[in-house]
């Protein structure tokens, strides 16, 4: 396939992270602003706002499992593995994240939470499976 379909997924991604950050920035700022916390306790980190601690947790969850995708997203281009299954699969992988995320920094209830992960863990799988059986038939 070698097509750009591959990495767009990825680029959603990214966006995710992006707007996390700029989330996080957003609420840090309003905590020091509302009293609720000083700027100085950023410097080291070691104490989250409530009001931006479940964005700082989600944002750090983008660096875990995501690094797997992005790995295997890279791997499945430049190896020729990527076709219209693995976009599918990428697709619901972001999907799946998004809605983690916006589940992370709401509610949190870990009841919708929880199966969200486990559809992109199975997504993400998949694609490294697939990337596996390519490699070993070609």
């Amino acid at each position: 396939m070698l097509s750009n379909a591959t990495l767009w997924p990825m680029i959603a991604h990214a966006a995710l992270v992006f707007f996390l950050y700029w989330l996080l920035s957003r609420r840090r700022f309003t905590a020091v602003r509302s009293g609720s916390a000083e700027a100085g306790q950023f410097r080291e980190n070691r104490q989250e706002p409530p009001e931006s601690l479940l964005v700082h947790n989600n944002l750090r969850n983008q660096f875990e499992l995501p690094v797997l995708f992005h790995a295997v997203c890279l791997a499945l281009y430049v190896s020729t593995a990527d076709n219209w299954a693995t976009v599918a699969l990428a697709w619901i992988f972001i999907l799946s994240r998004c809605a983690h995320s916006y589940i992370h920094i709401t509610s949190n209830r870990l009841r919708y939470r929880r199966p969200l992960f486990i559809v992109g863990f199975v997504a993400l799988a998949a694609m490294w499976a697939w990337l596996a059986l390519w490699l070993a038939l070609a």
